[in-house]
This record gives structure tokens, sequence and C-alpha cells, in this order.
């Protein structure tokens, strides 16, 4: 089991990322982003836009538990985060997180 929160912080350190909302989106469209994460309390408008991104550019997409501000805090900086996109995961195994929600959704059944 991967600690999303040591996974996210370690790709901080040692990756590539682009914090907020407005730079998740223009990762998407571009298509150079490996993985977005958003927050759980991200602004609806905003989630749906990065949601329609993601599936344009086949980006995988995480909503954090927490909130925008625990996010900020997992990053270590000292304001809200609603959004990052990695572009490289440096000594993460945070891509290895996708390859697991993608082994649930495949095995989650059909309603």
């Amino acid at each position: 089991m991967i600690d999303i929160d040591k996974a996210i912080s370690t790709v901080v350190k040692t990756g590539k990322v682009s914090l907020g909302a407005k730079s998740a989106i223009q990762s998407a469209k571009t298509g150079k982003a490996k993985l977005i994460i958003s927050a759980a309390n991200c602004p609806q408008n905003v989630r749906e836009d990065i949601e329609y991104y993601c599936k344009l550019s086949n980006i995988p997409l995480i909503v954090y538990k927490g909130s925008s501000i625990d996010l900020a805090a997992v990053c270590g900086k000292p304001f809200i985060i609603s959004a990052l996109s990695i572009k490289e995961p440096g000594d993460s195994e945070v891509l290895r997180l996708t390859k697991k929600a993608e082994q649930e959704d495949s095995y989650g059944g059909t309603e």
C-alpha cells in the first residue's frame, strides 16, 4: 500500500510539479502532465474542466481525500492548493497510484 501523503510530499521535493488549478487545466490541455491531483473541495466548475481535459489527453486524475489546506500541508506550502499536476515523478512512486486506481476500477463490477 502506497501512502499518498508520502508520495505527494516526495514528488514535490524530488520531481517536477505545477501547483494550482489554472496550471493543472493548462497541463491537461497540452498533455504535459503524467498525473493530476485535485483536492476534495476543489470548486465544481474547475474540477469539471480538469476532468474533461484529462479525459481528452488520457491523463489520470486522482481526487485527494483532504481539503486544499490538507493538500498544501502535504506539499509543504503555506497557501492552499486546489490542484497540482505532476510532470516528472522524481523519486516518488506516485504514478503507481494510478495503476492501483485503474485495477480497482476494472474489478469494480457493473451496476
